[in-house]
């Protein structure tokens, strides 16, 4: 699946381990792991960049700035704006990849809500970073509920709300453990229309112990099922882990959500078309559990 309908992101070329992407009108050269191929970099942007993120030989990295680099600047996607800025381990608070997820949660809860426009549609996002996927969700309609640990994303987010006009819509913010607050919905009997997961590759449990996904992803996934409603729209499964394929995603939402509500399973690859020579880096891995055909 490719991310299309930009007009603020745009990745030129790649090459030599590095990926060239305009967001709005500052050019970044950013490294990337899966990008084992060379190329001539003809194009002369890749000499015109504003900054460049260079890994350090010792693990993280720091960006070498060539021009002027605003402290934040806003990019905007349909009716959605959101505020970058380049973080250290190279990112800018946006995965562009992740539109393709965005438009497919809002068209589900444009549908639900058409069938039945009294309908509230509660969304629960866990580990909702800055919050794009959130802000899909409720332009189109849905009531959200978004989690995340970190105090400082959790409040980008909100940033991000505000600059899409949208801080007035149903929404929690919620600075807190997604493991911890999913077992208090189910105390709670809490349930929601639709989940969106996007673990990190690797975390720390309360007590400081090291866990990777591919050993905790089963159990988060499962924990998750009784929170869903009797007649679910979708469960939206996102990975950068390498090790994690699409099809075991799809597997392991199929044993665990297909035996109770029915459904539907797909996924695949998701990534970013290149200018340069019209072919698709492949970003990361989605697998979606629907109740009608994805």
């Amino acid at each position: 699946m490719r991310a299309a309908n930009w007009k603020d992101y745009e990745l030129i070329d790649t090459g030599s381990g590095e990926r060239l992407e305009r967001w709005g009108d500052i050019l970044l050269i950013r490294p990337d792991p899966q990008i084992i191929w060379k190329s001539e970099k003809k194009d002369p942007r890749w000499r015109s960049a504003h900054a460049r993120y260079k890994r350090s030989s010792t693990g993280g990295g720091k960006w070498e700035v060539y021009k002027k680099l605003p402290d934040v600047w806003k990019i905007t996607r349909g009716d959605l704006t959101f505020r970058l800025k380049p973080m250290g381990f190279k990112h800018t608070g946006v995965f562009p990849e992740q539109a393709v997820n965005w438009d497919y949660t809002a068209a589900r809860i444009r549908a639900a809500k058409e069938k039945n426009p009294e309908r509230e549609i509660k969304i629960l996002n866990l580990f909702g970073y800055t919050g794009a996927a959130t802000l899909a969700c409720m332009e189109a309609g849905a009531t959200v509920t978004h989690v995340d640990a970190s105090k400082g994303m959790v409040q980008w987010a909100r940033e991000n709300a505000a600059a899409s006009n949208l801080a007035e819509r149903p929404v929690r913010w919620l600075v807190d453990d997604c493991v911890k607050f999913v077992q208090r919905e189910i105390r709670r009997g809490n349930h929601y229309d639709g989940i969106i997961m996007d673990p990190p590759s690797y975390g720390r449990g309360p007590g400081g112990e090291v866990w990777k996904l591919e050993e905790q992803l089963y159990g988060l996934v499962e924990m998750c099922v009784p929170v869903l409603t009797d007649d679910p729209l979708f469960f939206i499964l996102n990975s950068y882990t390498t090790g994690l394929s699409p099809s075991v995603m799809a597997y392991l939402l199929g044993v665990l959500l297909r035996p109770k509500f029915g459904g539907y399973v797909s996924a695949d690859e998701i990534g970013l078309p290149v200018t340069e020579t019209g072919l698709v880096l492949p970003c990361g891995s989605t697998a979606i559990w629907s109740g009608e055909p994805v």
